[in-house]
């Protein structure tokens, strides 16, 4: 099942299964609207209208547990992504994406990709790509532009 046997609440609220996106190539983030890696929306926008018709999904999950970073309500965080970085991949309600209360999609993600030094995600913006099978494939630093996966992406879609 991979991914697919998760379910998370979107950040209006709804509970939704991500066997929704079964079938499809997904980039799964950590993000926050205070860091310096957040300008990066605006490349994993840029990824998500590039290759959405043939079959990727970008799906971010706000978190406020790196120096709290992410301090806005779920209604904020949609609203700064919308207006300041024309978002409108799928938004996620904030979550823990580490420690014992990490939600167990992120549990999965660490579980099965290698970190340096702990497979713990480290910062914001980290990101896990995942086939259409649902099996986490790569995992990318914060540091690593979202231009730098595209190439990824295309090897998956081509699959």
């Amino acid at each position: 099942m991979g991914v697919y046997e998760f379910t998370a609440q979107r950040i209006n609220g709804e509970e939704q299964s991500l066997e929704d996106y079964k079938g499809k190539v997904l980039l799964i983030v950590n993000t926050a609207s205070k860091c310096g890696f957040t300008p990066q929306y605006q490349g994993l926008q840029e990824l998500y209208d590039a290759y959405k018709d043939q079959g990727l999904v970008v799906l971010g999950f706000p978190s406020n547990q790196f120096m709290e970073q992410e301090p806005g309500t779920n209604e904020e965080i949609e609203q700064f992504c919308q207006v300041n970085y024309g978002v409108t991949f799928p938004m996620y309600s904030k979550i823990d994406v580490k420690g014992s209360d990490a939600h167990p999609l992120f549990q999965y993600l660490t579980r099965h990709t290698a970190g340096i030094l702990s497979k713990e995600v480290k910062w914001n913006f980290s990101k896990f790509l995942v086939n259409r099978s649902g099996d986490v494939v790569s995992r990318y630093a914060p540091t690593t532009a979202p231009s730098k996966i595209s190439g990824d992406i295309e090897k998956l879609l081509a699959e």
